[in-house]
């Protein structure tokens, strides 16, 4: 049996979504169904209530999350036991890309003041971030999230803070907005240009969504697609189409004339939420937790 088919389970059983459970878990569906079908068979049960909307356990299926769970907490406790124990004033931190290069500086300028610690940074998209973080890898993990786009995590092992909350909205350079007068929906005869997040990235997810249930259909054709706001946001800036940007990324783009565009239905609220292990108690760790909760709130 391969492990990864144990946290592709784990994960279909808390997101109830193929589709999701597959993006979160980085597969195509097919390569991701073909998994659950391979430890069906290693279990020699059915799993998954597959003519139930949305997706339900069995009854063998339920029995067995809780042995896949224990499994594979088992297997991170003894990983983490053999691994190279970090540094006692390190902290190692695990975050995506834009939330490092946006609030991180200031975050860690409060965070470590006064205090003697050093931090291990590891960016990444979701995936990535989220694996590090459940694996010991990562003693912190911060991310963006939105409830209708839960991550694949166990909430039961790990405490939570909100450390604040961002609007993601479709930006353009002024210039074309004014020139074409530019905004959402579009029609089908003047589709709007989209900068769009590679489907890996988080924020594709959420941006598909907020599409598909937006007040009305959007006619639009994408033009570029790249993991890196910071990426789409120079695109943008040159004119060359629509991009959704979370407002902090303005901060690096303020002399780039980005301009949201009027109707601000297609808008998307998100926290940004940490999360710690409940067992990890290494002082690094608890003294950062304590700064980051003083300027937080739970979750």
């Amino acid at each position: 049996m391969d492990t990864r088919w144990l946290q592709d389970f784990i994960t279909l059983s808390e997101l109830r979504n193929f589709t999701r459970a597959a993006e979160a878990r980085n597969l195509s569906q097919a390569a991701f169904s073909r998994r659950i079908q391979s430890l069906e068979n290693w279990a020699g049960a059915r799993l998954i209530d597959r003519s139930a909307f949305p997706t339900q356990l069995t009854e063998a299926g339920e029995r067995f999350r809780v042995a896949a769970i224990e499994l594979v907490n088992q297997l991170v406790e003894a990983r983490a036991g053999i691994a190279a124990v970090p540094a006692r004033n390190q902290l190692r931190l695990a975050t995506s890309y834009a939330l490092a290069t946006t609030h991180l500086p200031r975050w860690w300028r409060d965070w470590s003041a006064g205090q003697q610690l050093s931090c291990s940074l590891q960016t990444g998209n979701v995936h990535d971030t989220v694996s590090a973080f459940t694996s010991g890898a990562a003693d912190l993990l911060i991310c963006f999230h939105q409830v209708a786009q839960p991550l694949p995590l166990d909430l039961s092992r790990y405490d939570c803070l909100t450390l604040g909350r961002e609007l993601i909205r479709p930006y353009a350079a002024r210039a074309l907005v004014e020139r074409e007068g530019l905004d959402l929906p579009g029609t089908t005869a003047r589709p709007v240009p989209l900068l769009m997040y590679s489907p890996s990235v988080y924020f594709a997810r959420l941006i598909d969504a907020a599409i598909e249930s937006g007040p009305e259909p959007l006619h639009g054709v994408r033009l570029f697609e790249a993991e890196m706001s910071d990426v789409l946001g120079d695109m943008a800036a040159q004119g060359l189409g629509v991009a959704w940007l979370a407002d902090s990324a303005l901060r690096r783009l303020e002399t780039a004339d980005l301009v949201p565009l009027a109707n601000r239905a297609w808008d998307i609220e998100v926290a940004i939420l940490a999360f710690k292990d409940r067992s990890d108690a290494r002082a690094a760790v608890e003294a950062v937790w304590r700064r980051m909760a003083a300027a937080g709130q739970p979750a």
